[in-house]
């Protein structure tokens, strides 16, 4: 009589893949003081992140920009506040939309590119001869990557938000009858440069996750080219429940730790 099989806790193979990609996170960190460092190999994944994600995140950033700014300038014309809306629309777009818009287009394009090319390198088993031959895959293939990727994440920060807030003054200005200089003012006396600094530490945060993400999703398929396939759809879904997680969490931190200006 054979043994019935063993139960698994609920939740324990989710554990092991945290687990995982933790571990794969503090290798990438310990090998980037290893030299030599792969600084071509990093500016090309950039140039290659950057090529793939830099036009969506501009028009994305444009709409995003301009339905942030209806719905406050709608809100605040209810309530009385219009001269708020530049201050609340800018702050929100900075803050919260633009690492968001830039983190979720670095990992859906250029993170599944990404988790395709290692996963395909993976079932050919170039990784496993790359070992054989004493190279460090991760040192050789995943450092650079995951560099690219947060120095894209941080550049189109800046960009999203610029071309979001100009978006949402727009569309403010023009649509609903906003003045420019309430709009202004309003951004000027509210906002502070730790807004736009913890808005480009998430965008560093992100693109980090989502390089991790993709590279330990990309090492781990399922055999054959089906495998790789089913790795970068599950890559990107983690990351994008990641980068929610990860943003509650610094929001909420950064809202209890830098108090509001003016407040």
């Amino acid at each position: 009589m054979t043994a019935p099989p063993a139960r698994q806790v609920p939740g324990l193979a989710a554990l092991r893949q945290v687990g995982r990609m933790s571990l794969l996170s503090w290798e990438v960190l310990i090998s980037l003081p290893r030299r030599p460092f792969p600084l071509a190999e990093s500016i090309r994944q950039a140039w290659f992140f950057a090529s793939v994600t830099i036009l969506p995140t501009a028009l994305v950033a444009i709409p995003f920009g301009a339905v942030i700014s209806l719905q406050l300038g709608s809100l605040t014309q209810q309530i009385g506040a219009q001269s708020f809306t530049g201050a609340a629309g800018a702050l929100a777009i900075i803050q919260q939309a633009s690492p968001l818009i830039t983190a979720l287009l670095v990992a859906g394009a250029g993170g599944s590119a990404m988790c395709a090319d290692i996963g395909a390198r993976t079932i050919r088993e170039e990784i496993d001869a790359m070992e054989v031959l004493g190279v460090s895959p991760v040192h050789r293939l995943i450092l650079p990557r995951v560099l690219g990727a947060m120095l894209v994440a941080v550049l189109l920060n800046g960009v999203v938000s610029v071309v979001g807030v100009l978006g949402g003054f727009f569309f403010n200005v023009v649509l609903q009858g906003g003045t420019p200089g309430a709009y202004l003012s309003s951004f000027s006396a509210l906002a502070q440069l730790s807004d736009l600094w913890i808005s480009e530490f998430k965008a560093f945060l992100y693109g980090f996750v989502a390089g991790i993400v993709a590279a330990y999703r990309g090492l781990n398929p399922s055999p054959g080219p089906k495998g790789v396939g089913d790795a970068v759809n599950q890559a990107v879904v983690i990351t994008f429940l990641l980068l929610f997680l990860i943003n509650m969490v610094i929001t909420g931190v950064y809202l209890q730790l830098v108090p509001a200006k003016g407040g």
